[in-house]
């Protein structure tokens, strides 16, 4: 987890952080150590700290430790602890099932709901020989984006827009209209008050880098509640810290759903005919810290277009892991904003790939709105978005998918003439565009579809050993076994029925 900093030159301040353990320590946690964490544990009253981590489902998993003397401390934050394998990952034998999680101090960031002071610490896996635990999802990203650098000098970035829904009692006052709610404002936007505590805690504890928040679309009232999207977006940070940060902010979330006891939901689908959620993830690539994804013309550089290629190529077997349950495709239908066809497109929410505004030829606007002012340079931020993904995800792998699937678009010669098969230049949905939308391949319909596309496409995410060949048996298996091959033709009409299975993937 990463904090920002702001530099005044006013003197009343050299450095903010956002996270609270580097504001105390005037540190980058990048620069955290053992002896830094244990120097905040004791000078704040620390009693309780907790190991987070990734496990094969995806889910954050805890393990406490009440501090009873600073050398039990030192122990835990020098050797880690051992865990049950056997109950975290599928296909590790309960015979000899011991792994070791092991503390990642750069991740450190306070706990916001703890009812004693404490500390969390994402945490990685590793073997009883002391190697990396191949089959982890956080080790996972950590090869891809290593394979990735390695094969073209680029760093792979990546931020996600997190979009949720608080399902709470009807409030008869200020109601918004349905399917109206973007960037709608209080009290007509309900629950703003959450999003921005989350919104906070999110950054001032954990160190993540948000980028914005706000109301989404959806606005769905039935029977005695109500139920309101909303989203937080984040800026592009290197990829495992992007996973890092969208897995602790979905538990922070739901914490502040608890506090307030109503339910924050990620699901993809709570209700046919409404906005579903989804978990859009923009990506760059950077070079000596510098975006690349424009040329000298500011028109999209030959390494984005790679990108774009690989994602194409990918896009279906890429489901297998930004979009896990059944309610996932009630989201990817026909005729809504979220994507069905393999397409990409310039601005248009419609296609599975957009190219977002980048602040190209923005220079002058700030001058515009601001008469008398002097030109300011803004820096180009271009990046690549893909818009299938839920949050259902298995986030780490997710990313990772996605780093293979760059990979792809970069060893492809004919990276520019293939990406642009695919082009399209029109809202996809216009009537005229059928026959040419008919040309175009389909994401996957079920989980099941998705499970079979992955199983065709195994050998490119096998490559390199970045997903070991028993994680993918296992999504597969996983994806087979929800037999939902006609599941939305079996509920067309059946609202009972729906609510139930919306009811059983709600907390996904």
């Amino acid at each position: 987890m990463l904090a920002w900093i702001t530099i005044s030159h006013g003197g009343f301040m050299d450095k903010i952080y956002a996270n609270r353990i580097a504001a105390y320590l005037n540190k980058e946690p990048k620069d955290f150590t053992r002896e830094d964490l244990i120097k905040y544990i004791k000078g704040n009253g620390i009693r309780l700290v907790n190991f987070r981590y990734v496990a094969g489902d995806g889910r954050l998993k805890t393990l406490n430790f009440i501090i009873h003397s600073e050398d039990y401390l030192n122990r835990i934050l020098s050797a880690g602890e051992r865990v049950d394998g056997s109950s975290l990952f599928k296909g590790v034998d309960a015979g000899s099932s011991d792994l070791y999680v092991v503390p990642r101090y750069c991740t450190a960031f306070v706990n916001p709901f703890s009812s004693m002071p404490a500390i969390d610490i994402i945490c990685a896996f590793y073997t009883a020989e002391g190697k990396p635990f191949a089959s982890a999802p956080s080790e996972i990203l950590r090869r891809a984006e290593k394979e990735f650098t390695k094969e073209t000098g680029l760093k792979f970035y990546a931020m996600g827009e997190l979009e949720y829904y608080v399902m709470a009692p009807k409030d008869p006052l200020y109601p918004s209209v349905t399917q109206k709610g973007y960037h709608e404002s209080y009290p007509f936007a309900k629950y703003e008050d959450l999003r921005t505590e989350a919104m906070e805690l999110i950054a001032a504890a954990a160190g993540g880098k948000i980028k914005y928040g706000h109301s989404e679309v959806g606005f769905i009232r039935s029977g005695d509640k109500e139920m309101t999207q909303q989203e937080i977006e984040f800026l592009p940070v290197p990829a495992s810290d992007a996973a890092d940060q969208l897995a602790v902010s979905k538990w922070i979330l739901s914490g502040i759903g608890r506090k307030y006891g109503v339910t924050i939901s990620f699901a993809p689908k709570i209700s046919i005919g409404h906005a579903g959620s989804g978990l859009h993830i923009h990506t760059c690539l950077m070079k000596n810290g510098k975006n690349v994804m424009l040329n000298e013309n500011n028109e999209l550089s030959d390494e984005s277009k790679k990108l774009i290629a690989g994602f194409m190529e990918l896009a279906a077997p890429i489901t297998a892991f930004g979009n896990t349950v059944p309610t996932s495709y009630f989201r990817l239908v026909p005729h809504q904003e979220a994507p069905v066809n393999v397409c990409w497109a310039y601005r248009n929410r419609s296609a599975l790939v957009r190219i977002p505004l980048g602040w190209t030829n923005a220079a002058g606007m700030i001058k515009d709105a601001n008469p008398g002012s002097a030109p300011i340079a803004v820096e180009t931020n271009q990046t690549v978005e893909i818009r299938s993904a839920d949050g259902s995800a298995n986030i780490h792998m997710l990313i990772a998918s996605l780093c293979v699937a760059a990979m792809r678009g970069f060893r492809r010669k004919d990276f520019s003439e293939y990406a642009n098969r695919f082009f399209v230049d029109r809202n996809i949905h216009d009537k005229e565009f059928a026959e040419i939308l008919e040309k175009l391949p389909h994401l996957p319909f079920s989980c099941v579809a998705s499970g079979e596309v992955l199983e065709k496409n195994r050998a490119a995410f096998e490559e390199n050993g970045i997903f070991p060949p028993a994680v993918l048996d296992s999504a597969i298996e996983k994806l087979r076994s929800y037999h939902d091959e006609t599941l939305r033709q079996r509920l067309t009409g059946k609202v009972e029925e729906m609510k139930e299975l919306v009811e059983e993937y709600l907390y996904c």
